[in-house]
């Protein structure tokens, strides 16, 4: 990249705030700051041309915890843990919602339901309702919709779970909006910027990256989640890539909403009159624990087959695209938001929920670099 004195002046000098990572966390962060120091200049990196890690490549679930999702957490974390999570999850839903309006991210409130074999699931019903009621306002946040499965057309399933309260999302028109909302409240965005690493001196930081001279910023904000690795080596946060196919259109598509299946390490939806199919980490955790893009023959397999076994037994499909995603998790779902040191600060681990928490994360973030300003 060649860039003139003039142009280098004014994008990378007098920085107040730099953040790297323009997904759904860093540009709320960004949107945060702006709206309440409006004078900050707030600058965000991002080093693909498209935001590259999970929230461009997500499958646009707007969850918060199917029931074995939330029994399987009950056996790591209390139950207190798991609401305030589940909490958090919703709030940042309905926050996501109202900054950016339905129609801005072609939100669908189509239901989230949960494939199961097990008869006892179903004997849980009650006891989580009564624990989210508070949460979502709901007398029954979940219900038996067994009765949809021969509609569904689903096989090799006994009963359904229906959590009403859930929905989905075009990941890319979130995006869209969100960038467009940064650019207008004064924030910089630079794409094609890789940070390899940085250095603390007392009164800033220097950035150094692969394509322009160094960056001196006052505080440094890290959201590059499933990334984050990368320049923050000891923190508890791992990459954890996720497979995913998209079909050609289906004529007479036998269901519409977001599915989970086998604790959520399945997942898929309708994208209009086609399916997106994602998962399969659970094969071979090991081999997904990278932040390389690609496809690995185990999980590509095992995706087309539950696909035609499973979801679409008995209708005709053919697979149109492959991608995938790099996710943050660590050894618990809680984000990490916190002050590294005088000038520092991250906001990772979002556990496979981004689009569910992260307005809040990237907004608490944000109060927390304001605090040192």
């Amino acid at each position: 990249m060649q860039l003139s004195y003039w142009e280098y002046d004014s994008y990378f000098n007098n920085i107040d705030v730099a953040i790297i990572g323009s997904g759904i966390v860093g540009l709320n962060a960004a949107l945060s700051l702006k709206a309440k120091s409006p004078s900050l200049n707030v600058l965000v990196l991002e080093r693909g041309i498209l935001p590259y890690g999970a929230s461009t490549r997500n499958a646009g679930f707007c969850c918060f915890g199917s029931i074995t999702e939330l029994l399987d957490d009950l056996q790591t974390s209390s139950q207190d843990e798991v609401l305030t999570l589940v909490e958090r999850r919703y709030l940042g839903l309905k926050k996501l919602r109202q900054n950016l309006t339905d129609d801005s991210i072609n939100y669908e409130n189509l239901g989230g339901y949960e494939l199961i074999n097990d008869p006892q699931t179903l004997t849980h019903l009650e006891h989580f309702n009564h624990l989210l009621k508070p949460i979502t306002n709901l007398d029954q946040t979940y219900i038996d919709a067994s009765q949809k499965i021969p509609q569904f057309g689903f096989k090799q399933t006994n009963h359904l779970i229906l959590n009403q309260a859930e929905g989905q999302i075009n990941t890319g028109q979130m995006m869209l909006t969100l960038t467009q909302k940064a650019i207008a409240a004064g924030v910089k965005i630079i794409n094609g910027i890789t940070t390899n690493h940085f250095t603390e001196e007392e009164n800033h930081i220097t950035l150094h990256t692969e394509q322009i001279p160094q960056i001196k910023t006052k505080k440094l904000l890290i959201c590059t989640n499933g990334f984050a690795k990368q320049l923050l080596p000891d923190q508890d946060v791992e990459p954890a890539r996720a497979q995913v196919l998209i079909t050609k259109p289906i004529e007479n598509l036998p269901f519409q909403g977001a599915f989970h299946y086998e604790k959520g390490y399945y997942y898929f939806r309708n994208v209009g009159n086609r399916v997106l199919f994602g998962g399969g980490r659970n094969l071979d955790f090991s081999a997904e624990n990278t932040t390389e893009m690609g496809h690995t023959p185990i999980v590509k397999q095992k995706l087309q087959q539950l696909l035609t076994e499973v979801v679409l037994p008995n209708t005709p499909h053919e697979i149109d695209m492959w991608w995938s995603g790099i996710m943050g998790v660590g050894k618990t779902k809680k984000p990490i938001i916190q002050q590294l040191s005088d000038h520092t600060y991250c906001a990772v681990r979002m556990g496979g929920m981004g689009v569910a928490i992260g307005t809040l994360v990237g907004e608490d973030a944000a109060d927390l670099v304001l605090k040192s300003l």
